[in-house]
């Protein structure tokens, strides 16, 4: 028989661990980072760093050792003002609302100022100076034809979500030499019509540019000890979420809650759990990370620095869960899948293989064993996407489901 010492911590119950997440202090987590201070928590700015130290404090008082890490990231899309989309026919104006009936393309030139020009058909024969209808589809080609004959830009479709807003992005393709605009489906096949029966003048602007900034990722590790009678370590265990949003527009708040506030907040409470109590064997580190929104820099940064036997968990979005979490894994996550599918049996929260482009992607890149979890972004990237959106069960099902991984990851081995 085993002996142990008095002072030796005990592994500890699932359901005593588990009975320990606070849906309110999750939601709270979700208000703060939602606040109108962070505007929205795009990499880069003021507001994006302002929520780096507030979580860099967070994890400090949970007893982690933290290190900010800054990093480059280029080709950010920024609206440094409202654009503007405007036209007239047969008699008639219309000024249209950004974000609800159009929106930046990311391959945009930058048109500071409104425009006005009359408005062709992608196929007619003279461009020069005009706006160009896009057939829908294909941009591309008439941004060509648009750019060799000197037009003043392109109007493209685009669809909007089930709420009628136009979700926001900032990053995406090369820049092209002539302003685009997406208008919403409905209204660029109005356009069409209107130009098939006479003359159609439109003013337009994209006040877009491409910028260079830092981001800044926030680790913790958190101390390791083994458990009572074992002198065995436990797999060293990495949980992840973005932190940054894709920013307010001038003058609309976007206060990124779902995606990823949530996620956020469901790590911070399981990495509270779990540090709160009897040490577990597995080794915890954690990692709020930055420019999730503008290609996954931070992941991409932070990967190629970690041992290759660390397990990845990473979760984008723990909003609303509907039917099931999503779940992708990568690299050699087979047996870090099959935990992750006994913890979910042993929590309730039902999972279903599923795609999540998030940060994940980026350490599996890098050889390493990584799943990523999704469980709904209701707002997806919008200004509806707000706190009192994100449901406290949601949350309470991502934290039992990270904690249970990580505490039957800390098992000891059976004899």
């Amino acid at each position: 028989m085993t002996s142990t010492t008095p002072d030796a911590p005990q592994m500890p119950d699932l359901a005593a661990v588990v009975a320990q997440v606070s849906a309110a202090r999750m939601l709270a987590t979700v208000q703060e980072l939602a606040r109108d201070q962070y505007a929205g928590r795009r990499v880069g700015t003021p507001g994006g760093r302002a929520a780096a130290a507030w979580l860099a404090e967070r994890l400090r008082e949970l007893g982690g050792e933290v290190e900010l890490d800054s990093f480059p990231v280029a080709d950010v899309r920024e609206l440094y003002a409202t654009p503007v989309l405007e036209w007239s026919a047969g008699g008639q104006a219309r000024r249209l609302e950004h974000r609800r009936d159009f929106v930046e393309h990311l391959a945009s030139a930058e048109l500071p100022h409104p425009h006005t020009a009359p408005l062709a058909a992608a196929s007619e024969s003279d461009l020069r100076g005009r706006w160009v209808l896009a057939e829908a589809g294909d941009w591309a080609q008439a941004c060509e034809r648009a750019e060799a004959q000197g037009a003043a830009g392109v109007l493209t479709a685009r669809g909007i979500d089930p709420e009628g807003w136009m979700p926001k992005m900032i990053a995406g393709p090369a820049a092209r030499a002539v302003p685009i605009i997406a208008l919403r489906t409905d209204l660029h096949a109005y356009l069409a019509d209107a130009l098939a029966t006479g003359p159609v003048q439109v003013t337009g602007s994209m006040p877009l540019r491409q910028v260079a900034t830092d981001g800044h990722n926030v680790h913790a590790r958190f101390p390791r000890a083994s458990l009572a009678g074992s002198s065995e370590r436990g797999p060293q265990v990495l949980l992840t979420a973005h932190y940054d949003g894709v920013g307010d527009d001038p003058g609309l708040r976007l206060p990124a809650a779902a995606d990823n506030a949530s996620g956020v907040a469901a790590v911070l409470e399981a990495a509270r759990v779990l540090t709160a109590g009897p040490a577990l064997r597995a080794g915890l580190a954690v990692a709020f990370l930055d420019a999730e929104e503008s290609g996954a820099w931070g992941s991409a940064h932070h990967a190629v620095v970690l041992p290759a036997d660390m397990l990845v968990i990473n979760l984008d979005g723990a909003a609303q869960l509907h039917q099931a979490a999503a779940v992708e894994a990568g690299g050699p996550a087979h047996a870090l899948l099959a935990i992750l599918d006994q913890a979910a049996r042993l929590t309730g929260v039902p999972l279903r293989a599923g795609a999540m482009a998030s940060d994940n992607r980026r350490y599996v890149a890098a050889g390493l064993a990584a799943i990523g979890i999704g469980m709904g972004m209701p707002g997806y990237q919008t200004p509806a996407e707000t706190p009192e959106r994100v449901e406290p069960e949601t949350l309470v099902a991502a934290a039992h489901l990270l904690i249970a991984t990580v505490w039957l990851l800390a098992q000891p081995p059976r004899a």
